[in-house]
């Protein structure tokens, strides 16, 4: 049996507000879109929070047995200034302000993106198609949609006739609005507008004389809207329908209403079955935004050079502090959560080590309720993971069974007391989860065997003094130690341990 089948997921459909059983189309295989970075700026943190989410849920449908084929686009084109299908492209103003060519502008912060995924050890994606690259399936979509009288030519633009759509099909159906309430909000058309309705969208539009990108299509030199790149993208690698389509909150409306509008259009069948968001990030209980001057770049939280922060974090500390929340819930930053997220990652770390150094080989039964315990931990992470990627309950688990962990090590739970099936299991499980599943890997500093070293030095000085029955020097160096953040744990026959506090 595939752990799959023993550990079914059951995942919060944004499309149906609840909380349902994954079945794939495909059993065995999961087809999975998200919707990339707009590159013509830094990733911020933000973008890194939405693309850590669906690396975990990547991560863990691959750990459970499933061959998962994971789409994440990169827009180099068709993002306009707002939504409203109005301003200039992101990107071909972004080159017109530093006199660079568009693809210069698209290649710099492509580089910065990766690199930025690599320092967090978020994976790379089974396919990362570009925009630019699919010019041609984007006007063919739309030749498609005009001729099902579902989308018309204005001017050298086309756009999607939201309301005509309407007569068979729920616009907004996702974010949960009706084109009424569309209709009423909003700035009204005016006599310029090549629109018939405010709520329509573009499709493709018209180059203007000073426009840097353009191509050639039937309606005259112009380029693809923003949408269309991602229903013809997901559609082209997963299928007409496929499992999931992942992004950020704010992408739900008008980002993902468009899609499913577009592809239900295109082909007479909703595209997608499972719509997952991940939340927002806020900075002390705001929202984090480059206005209020609370938003980080990455390399300025690693440095610390930000007005908001005492200090500088690791990328595997920061990942972790996201991971303590639901990809569903908001998430704040703080200096206080970072710095308590330091100390956690620290725990689990210690933990990962001793566990890697510890084998058992002994031929015994143990004691029945040490390995129902330890089992029911093993078990624990799978349900909590399979409960809509619930990171946070899966790392609470996690420290619980960094604790015995030390407890082996110390000898306070002997080996004897576990068989080695379910020890084995249990070392796989820790091993695996903070690994694989989570993507937690140590954070190696510079002096980080220096500092071992130096500890390891001051215990074999307590192992003496205690020895030499100087019990007030054995208590002044662990206590000392405690001062500065480093736990000693006094074990059985004499054994000692440290931890990071």
């Amino acid at each position: 049996m595939e752990q799959f089948e023993k550990y079914p997921v059951s995942l919060t459909n944004s499309l149906s507000g609840k909380k349902e059983l994954f079945t794939p189309i495909n059993p065995g295989f999961v087809g999975m879109y998200v919707c990339g970075p707009t590159v013509y700026s830094n990733v911020h943190l933000g973008n890194v929070r939405t693309f850590l989410s669906f690396d975990i849920v990547s991560r863990y449908f691959r750990f459970l047995g499933y061959k998962v084929r994971y789409v994440r686009n990169i827009t180099d084109v068709g993002h306009l200034e707002n939504d409203a299908d109005e301003g200039e492209d992101k990107i071909s103003k972004k080159a017109r302000i530093e006199k660079l060519e568009p693809m210069e502008v698209v290649k710099q912060y492509t580089e910065d993106f990766h690199e930025v995924m690599r320092q967090f050890n978020i994976l790379p994606p089974s396919i990362e198609p570009s925009a630019t690259g699919h010019i041609l399936e984007q006007i063919e979509i739309t030749k498609e949609l005009v001729n099902k009288g579902l989308a018309y030519e204005s001017n050298g633009s086309v756009y999607f006739d939201v309301r005509k759509y309407n007569h068979d099909h729920h616009y907004g159906i996702l974010s949960g609005r009706n084109i009424e309430e569309l209709m009423e909000s909003g700035r009204e058309l005016d006599n310029q507008d090549e629109k018939r309705e405010k709520i329509d969208f573009a499709l493709w539009k018209k180059a203007s004389p000073h426009h840097i990108m353009r191509w050639p299509s039937p309606w005259g030199d112009g380029f693809p809207g923003w949408h269309i790149e991602c229903t013809v993208m997901s559609t082209k690698y997963l299928g007409e329908t496929f499992d999931i389509h992942g992004g950020g909150m704010d992408l739900k409306f008008p980002h993902h209403e468009c899609e499913i509008a577009q592809g239900t259009a295109a082909t007479g069948t909703p595209p997608v079955n499972y719509w997952l968001h991940s939340n927002m990030l806020t900075v002390n209980g705001q929202k984090m935004s480059k206005s209020l001057g609370n938003s980080f770049l990455p390399r300025e939280l690693f440095e610390g050079k930000h007005a908001l922060l005492d200090r500088g974090y690791g990328a595997m500390t920061v990942r972790f502090f996201m991971l303590q929340s639901h990809y569903s819930s908001t998430l704040d930053f703080s200096n206080e959560a970072l710095q308590a997220a330091e100390k956690g990652f620290k725990k689990l770390t210690n933990a990962l080590n001793l566990i890697k150094s510890i084998e058992h080989t002994a031929n015994n039964t143990g004691k029945e309720n040490i390995n129902k315990e330890l089992t029911e931990l093993i078990q624990a992470c799978y349900r909590n993971m399979s409960d809509d990627f619930n990171t946070a309950k899966t790392l609470a688990v996690l420290f619980e069974m960094s604790a015995r962990i030390n407890d082996m090590k110390s000898g306070n739970l002997p080996l004897t007391d576990i068989t080695p099936a379910v020890f084995n299991d249990f070392k796989k499980t820790y091993l695996g989860f903070m690994e694989s599943v989570l993507g937690l890997e140590e954070e190696k500093g510079q002096n980080d065997e220096l500092l071992d070293g130096t500890v390891q030095l001051l215990i074999d000085l307590r192992k003496k003094a205690r020895t030499d029955k100087n019990f007030s020097l054995s208590d002044k160096i662990r206590d000392d130690l405690k001062k500065i953040g480093i736990q000693i744990k006094d074990g059985k026959d004499g054994e000692m341990t440290y931890t990071i506090e």
